[in-house]
């Protein structure tokens, strides 16, 4: 049977080695393409969570200085969501990039 294929796929092992190279490339449940998959999506998750957590602390940053005094409840109202007493007037300039 093997007398038929070319040199070097005569020998048992040569044969058995591409066999498993193709299994393990493309049949296996833990194949190469589906592991640089893998990689790559956790390599974004990994940004994502840098991300995340970035936006966590800036987070704290912000319930701490809330929860001081009532100025700074006042300053923090004003600065982030515009709020103003019904007697005065806001003006918002915006920067060209």
């Amino acid at each position: 049977m093997f007398k038929k294929l070319p040199r070097p796929f005569q020998n048992f092992y040569v044969v058995v080695s591409v066999v498993f190279l193709l299994w393990m490339t493309f049949l296996d449940s833990n194949n190469l393409i589906a592991r640089f998959q893998m990689s790559s999506k956790l390599s974004g998750l990994e940004s994502e969570r840098e991300y995340y957590q970035d936006k966590y602390k800036e987070t704290e940053k912000d319930r701490n200085e809330v929860f001081g005094d009532r100025e700074s409840i006042e300053k923090f109202a004003r600065e982030k969501y515009l709020m103003k007493k019904e007697t005065e007037t806001i003006y918002v300039i915006k920067e060209k990039d």
